[in-house]
């Protein structure tokens, strides 16, 4: 349980691997909330969801646990559990309306609202919802292949109204982050933020001065684009993953033709939260039909075991270690072990680069959208705030080195400067001036 000082305005950044809150007082000053896990305080709580139940076969509602707690509990249970991580990227999702989650069917809002009562319960009695002014974080353009931003927020608001927040401002996580940084800032800027995150690349241009020692912003221009973390994971469980697992190979199908195995299935092991919901859906059954009729069944076998066993957070984890260590290292050994399933292979980080590629191209036109936005060449920026753990891919700060020079760009921690500059927008002097239409 956390300690919680009283605070006039709490900032939520709901992310897609993490959720950060942070609390700020009314003379401006701000701190991250910190959860007691153990003996290790924690500033982030992971987003992600364990539900199970106490009885198997029971019609009442099954039990949930989030954030650490809920790592714990999938990695320590031997009874059945369902496991859900980066719920977000479904959260603007037309086709997404439910998932099975034992007899009970939970739609986007019931997972968040569930999520939120599990960080509420762990910060303890002294974070109150209803209390202060909260801040909410939102994506410049939520995830998703034709994602409805309409439909997110009453996603949004449906769930934080269970939670007893009442008339909360929604600002772009990129702004949060320029909030948080604007602090260390000595003289006039024009910054571009740039946020990372698991499922969204968001770009803030905003122009900072100082009058009579009062901070002022006027935002210039957003964008926003559904490439980020997750979607370079994506790429080594695509070329090192998946081919193990039987991408590429062949079935016998009625009348004796031989057909290649469907694409989907695999799309689906490299997004996770698409895999986190497999285990519920009919394509698991499908799945074990096609490894029956495979002429190669042995991967698919090791397919089905993977979403069978839960093994889908450990492969996530093996992934995510992979990516990281290619951060520093030109080459890396991915090794992912369990439920006698062994993968292997070498990666070297020329082999990566080319592999996200066109995400970074992707990403790029976007830093190019935003300045189109704001009516501004590379040349008017004067400092580039890099925030979000992809922002260390070596490839991505090449990116933003080449267009607006390796001396312009900065970077602060990168979980915690988006939730405190929210709580910060919400104990400043015109809040509603950064809110988004929710």
């Amino acid at each position: 349980m956390s300690s919680v000082p009283p605070a006039a305005s709490i900032g939520i950044d709901f992310g897609t691997s993490n959720t950060v809150v942070a609390l700020a007082s009314g003379d401006g000053n701000v701190a991250t909330l910190r959860f007691e896990h153990g003996a290790t305080p924690l500033s982030v709580y992971a987003s992600a969801l364990c539900f199970w139940q106490d009885h198997r076969g029971t019609t009442l509602p099954p039990r949930a646990e989030g954030g650490p707690w809920a790592i714990d509990r999938f990695l320590d249970s031997s009874d059945p559990l369902r496991f859900i991580q980066s719920f977000k990227t479904f959260a603007a999702s037309e086709s997404f309306q439910s998932t099975a989650i034992f007899h009970q069917r939970l739609q986007f809002e019931d997972l968040l609202a569930a999520f939120l009562r599990t960080l509420t319960r762990h910060a303890g009695p002294g974070l109150d919802l209803g209390g202060a002014r909260i801040v909410i974080g939102r994506p410049v353009r939520f995830s998703g292949a034709n994602p409805d931003d309409a439909l997110a927020m009453q996603r949004y608001r449906e769930a934080f109204g269970r939670l007893g927040v009442r008339d909360p401002r929604y600002v772009y996580e990129p702004v949060g982050a320029a909030f948080s940084f604007a602090r260390t800032l000595d003289r006039d800027a024009t910054v571009l933020v740039a946020d990372f995150g698991g499922g969204t690349s968001d770009f803030s241009i905003i122009r900072f001065s100082r009058d009579r020692g009062a901070l002022r912003a006027e935002p210039l221009g957003h964008a926003g684009i559904g490439v980020a973390g997750d979607s370079f994971d994506a790429r080594i469980v695509e070329r090192v993953v998946a081919p193990r697992l039987g991408k590429g190979g062949s079935y016998r199908a009625f009348g004796n033709a031989v057909l290649p195995l469907p694409a989907h299935f695999f799309v689906t092991l490299s997004r996770w939260n698409e895999l986190a919901l497999m285990k519920g859906s009919g394509d698991l059954r499908d799945l074990r039909e096609l490894a029956r009729t495979a002429l190669e069944p042995a991967p698919l076998q090791d397919f089905v075991r993977l979403v069978e066993d839960d093994l889908g957070f450990q492969l996530y984890r093996a992934v995510s270690a992979a990516k990281v260590a290619l951060s520093t290292l030109d080459d890396v050994e991915f090794r992912f072990a369990g439920g006698g399933i062994d993968i292997r292979a070498m990666i070297s980080r020329t082999e990566f680069e080319s592999w996200i590629a066109a995400d970074l191209a992707r990403i790029a036109a976007t830093v190019d959208q935003v300045l189109e936005n704001a009516r501004l060449g590379p040349g008017a920026i004067e400092k580039v705030f890099l925030t979000g753990g992809t922002s260390f891919v070596p490839a991505v700060q090449r990116l933003f080195a080449e267009r607006f020079g390796l001396e312009r760009l900065t970077s602060a921690d990168q979980f915690e400067s988006i939730a405190q500059g929210l709580a910060l927008i919400g104990v400043s002097a015109d809040p509603d001036q950064w809110a988004v239409a929710a």
